[in-house]
């Protein structure tokens, strides 16, 4: 048995007849980036700081142009973010330009979402050459659960998933029929990788060896100049990022900012170990459960690794609604396509999606370090181009005899996996998982003789089938639209049985409402880091924080640390990155984060806290904030918490514990 071939002459669709399909596909795509604008943005204030960490170092890039190029956390360069900075630099020129405030922080992300969603379907509407398939594609992104979760949210993932598309749009230009400069798409792929790298480190690399297949497979030149223009993208990739981690490696550090997540001061060892091998291993030193080396395959502190993971109940709601057809789909393309000559630019799309979603689905679900369900935002494109490819190619080869049940046996999958997701949230729409269920199966059932089925049943069909299969996902997405996500581990749609996320992802580690304190996957209660007047709490009233939400200072405390403000560098010190930011947030002022995002880097050590003291430098040490004790890392938090409790009074304001430096007891 063969493949069925449409056009085996063909290596590109044919284009859609100018005009009158123009005239109804810029409509169509004007509607979907509005109302995917309109999901993005409706309330979106209401996240207040969203990821104050991230919040704090924008407030600091807006204030100085040292902070803004580092990402440093406080305007006053003590410490950088654990990660790089692009991600951080149009927030904060947001803020310069409008102030400091929720919408002027997180607008930036939306936006960065809705040019995902539009580049994604431009590019699927290239390879198809059908605008509905572009659409189909573009809709699957924008509804995807944990993309509103990200492109409402100021972590650096919205940012990379925009790269990460443009980038995969500039290969797939690269292999098309006709192109005048190869080289040129291929070096734009690699400088927009090399930004991806300055957003969020070596996760961007997930995708190369997808980029790097299609156009060995696909190119047009010959062998040897095909791999003359990915030496040429690797050169662009290694400018595009090279050029920051030099000057950071160059700069003396005596007159920089400490680098984040590092024990050495070092970028280059933040990007291999920490961000870098360390999350792949579980070898993390200096993180939560750091340096205890989980291994690949196995449980790590992070919750159990495996296949199975994509779907687990943590992670399941933000991505899976479409996983299985994406498999199938994909699958079937490769079969549709299997005789047509190698430079045919579907069958290009495909290899490039398909491995996205390979590699990066398997590196999610293997890795032993640091994982949290929002990461998957990075297979969003991957699912909703394969959709729109895969929905097209059936589509397109209706008449033959596997179609039908093709297309039936990917709606089958999706509508039994909407009705797993959706009965583990049973509070949430109990109707909606048994009409998704029957819609589906009735779907897949007219389906299963769509070679007999004239246009308009068969049209029919699919409608229902698209409906059922975007039910689900649609419905987290308003769902999670419309909550407030705070914290350091948001979490997309309604709470979930088994699941470690609540509304917004608040609660300590992300657990449910009212559980601060909870753990990540693997670590118990008596193992997080306890108190002293650097250990982990959440305060009193004054709100100090902890190792995953912000701090939120009283009106009266914020008053206080604004008091004579500009006689001092850093306006209070506290343990911790997530302490230190709402206090700065308040006040504006630059706060000291003693030992970076989980209080157990080296910066500052003893001796220097001490020098910053005695030079007048710092006005507050905060208590009850931060973490305590390293994970693996250094103890200097720790050690300077213990000296500032010796030497200086302590005094409660609004439940808050402060110690005046400039006053020794």
């Amino acid at each position: 048995m063969t493949a069925p071939v449409l056009d085996p002459a063909r290596t590109t669709p044919a284009p859609e007849p100018p005009e009158q399909h123009r005239d109804r596909y810029r409509p169509a795509l004007a509607g979907l980036l509005v109302a995917t604008g309109v999901l993005y943005l409706w309330g979106l204030g209401e996240s207040g700081w969203a990821n104050s960490f991230y919040s704090a170092a924008a407030q600091a890039g807006s204030e100085s142009w040292k902070a803004l190029f580092f990402g440093s956390s406080d305007a006053a360069n003590s410490i950088t973010v654990d990660k790089t900075p692009l991600a951080l630099w149009p927030m904060a020129l947001s803020v310069k330009v409008f102030g400091l405030s929720s919408w002027s922080i997180l607008v930036p992300q939306a936006i960065e979402g809705v040019l995902a969603v539009w580049l994604l379907t431009a590019t699927v509407r290239r390879t198809t050459g059908a605008a509905w398939a572009g659409l189909l594609a573009g809709a699957v992104l924008a509804l995807t659960p944990v993309a509103v979760l990200m492109f409402r949210f100021d972590n650096p993932d919205a940012m990379l998933v925009l790269l990460m598309v443009g980038a995969a749009y500039a290969v797939l230009r690269a292999v098309e029929d006709g192109v005048r400069h190869p080289v040129r798409w291929m070096a734009l792929a690699g400088a927009l990788v090399g930004l991806g790298f300055l957003t969020k480190m070596l996760q961007v690399f997930l995708v190369l060896p997808a980029f790097g297949l299609v156009y060995l497979v696909a190119g047009h030149p010959r062998v040897r100049t095909r791999i003359g223009h990915l030496l040429v993208a690797v050169g662009t990739m290694t400018a595009a990022a090279g050029w920051w981690i030099a000057v950071v490696s160059l700069w003396p550090a005596a007159s920089r900012p400490y680098i984040g997540g590092s024990q050495g001061n070092s970028i280059l060892e933040l990007t291999l170990g920490y961000n870098g091998f360390g999350r792949l291993n579980g070898d993390e030193t200096g993180s939560v459960g750091g340096g205890i080396g989980g291994g690949i395959g196995g449980g790590g502190r992070w919750g159990e690794t495996g296949v199975g993971r994509l779907v687990s109940s943590e992670v399941g709601g933000q991505v899976a609604w479409l996983l299985p057809a994406a498999v199938v789909l994909l699958a079937a393309g490769l079969w549709f396509t299997a005789r047509r000559p190698r430079t045919d630019g579907v069958r290009a799309a495909l290899i490039l999606w398909g491995g996205w979603l390979l590699v990066t689905g398997l590196t999610f679900s293997f890795m032993a370090g640091i994982f949290h369900a929002y990461y998957t935002v990075a297979l969003a494109p991957a699912l909703a181009a394969l959709v729109g490819i895969g929905a097209h190619q059936v589509w397109q080869q209706r008449r033959s005899w596997e179609a039908g049940p093709i297309a039936a046996v990917a709606v089958v999958l999706t509508a039994v996996t909407a009705f797993l997701l959706l009965g583990r949230s049973a509070d949430f729409l109990p109707w909606l998982r048994w009409s998704v269920l029957a819609g589906g199966l009735l779907a897949a059932a007219a389906l299963t003789g769509l070679r007999r089925l004239p246009r308009r049943l068969a049209l029919a069909a699919a409608v229902l089938a698209l409906a059922a299969s975007l039910a689900g996902p649609a419905a987290y997405a308003v769902q999670t639209a419309g909550t407030a996500h705070t914290g350091s581990i948001p979490s997309a749609g309604p709470p979930v049985t088994g699941g470690q996320g609540g509304p917004g992802g608040r609660g300590g580690f992300g657990g449910p409402p009212g559980a601060a304190g909870q753990a990540p996957p693997g670590l118990t209660r008596g193992q997080l880091p306890q108190g002293g007047p650097g250990g982990a709490g959440a305060g009193g009233p004054g709100g100090a924080g902890g190792l995953l939400d912000a701090s939120e200072p009283s009106a009266e405390l914020t008053e206080l640390l604004q008091d004579d403000a500009d006689s001092y560098t850093w306006v209070a010190a506290a343990v911790g990155s997530n302490s230190a930011s709402g206090y700065q947030l308040a006040t504006e002022e630059p706060v000291m984060a003693i030992g970076g995002f989980n209080g157990s880097d080296p910066s500052p050590t003893l001796a220097e806290f001490q020098h910053y003291v005695e030079d007048g430098r710092i006005h507050y040490f905060i208590g009850g904030s931060g973490l305590g004790r390293s994970m693996g890392g250094s103890s200097a938090s720790s050690e300077i918490a213990a000296w500032v409790e010796a030497t200086y009074t302590a005094t409660t304001v609004d439940g808050v514990t402060l110690y005046d430096l400039t006053s020794a007891s």
